[in-house]
């Protein structure tokens, strides 16, 4: 049975249309309150959905204060370049391989966090992210799925001045402030989508459309990028992959984030990160 997971207040939790449900409670405390910890046991996630009816809801999902569905991960990396749209814009060569930066996992921040700008050149970029379940190591891309616990939404905010402070650029440095990395507002498996390939994504600055794309689109597919990365590291349950951005962000438009804006990614099937960005002391 698919399942939809959100981090209630720091606690795990299933949700029904719009309802949640306390792991801890409903399992009787065999699922632990800790979102990492129960990430960790998706055969009870799927037990546990397909009995919800059986259990009180614990609350209504839109009258609480949700966290980072995955708020510790062990690793987190983002993918530069994997839409051609967004190759083009930036008038860069199309990579042969996938392009790979930490994100580091102290930016992971909540679907509604503020955004926290040091400086007036940052940016926004709306992506699908991947959650791992079952690590590994070498993968094969035939099995890559297998190891996809599911899938959630992720703005890649960027500080342009930072990211390009020097030459070669610092990506990492540049995407890892604290706040730059908002996830969910869910997290939901693999099995809740008939094509988890190709999915719908979008996003507005302050209502205006900025980013409209499929990630059937994507140059390096999920199972590429899952097989390549474990290449190269372990993955463990919970890393994250910000799988890439498609054009439209407001660097190659000359258009940088203002004190008080407010964008917005939705992916149809998860649902929508909206994040107030909020200019802070350099």
């Amino acid at each position: 049975m698919a399942f939809t997971f959100a981090n209630v207040l720091g606690k795990s939790a299933l949700v029904d249309g719009d309802k949640f449900f306390d792991l801890a409670s409903i399992s009787k405390g065999m699922v632990s309150a800790d979102p990492m910890e129960s990430l960790a046991e998706p055969q009870a996630l799927h037990r546990l959905s397909a009995g919800l009816e059986n259990f009180s809801a614990s609350g209504i999902i839109d009258e609480v204060e949700l966290e980072a569905p995955v708020p510790r991960p062990a690793n987190s990396f983002g993918i530069g370049l994997n839409y051609q749209t967004h190759v083009d814009e930036a008038e860069m060569a199309t990579p042969d391989v996938p392009m790979v930066f930490a994100k580091l996992p102290s930016c992971i921040a909540g679907p509604k966090s503020e955004v926290l700008m040091r400086s007036d050149e940052c940016d926004y970029e709306g992506e699908l992210v991947v959650v791992i379940g079952p690590g590994g190591k070498d993968i094969p891309e035939e099995t890559a799925w297998e190891h996809v616990l599911g899938l959630s939404v992720g703005q890649d905010f960027s500080d342009r001045g930072a990211q390009f402070m020097s030459n070669p650029a610092q990506f990492t440095l540049g995407k890892s402030m604290d706040s730059f990395g908002p996830i969910g507002p869910a997290l939901v498996s693999t099995d809740s989508f008939k094509t988890p390939d190709n999915l719908e994504l979008r996003t507005w600055v302050n209502g205006e459309l900025r980013q409209h794309d499929r990630t059937s689109n994507l140059i390096f597919g999920i199972p590429k990028l899952v097989s390549f990365l474990s290449r190269f590291v372990t993955l463990c349950s919970g890393d994250l992959i910000f799988t890439g951005t498609p054009e439209g962000v407001g660097f190659r438009n000359g258009v940088f984030l203002k004190d008080g804006d407010m964008v917005r990614t939705s992916i149809k099937g998860i649902g929508t990160l909206e994040n107030r960005c909020v200019r802070i002391p350099d």
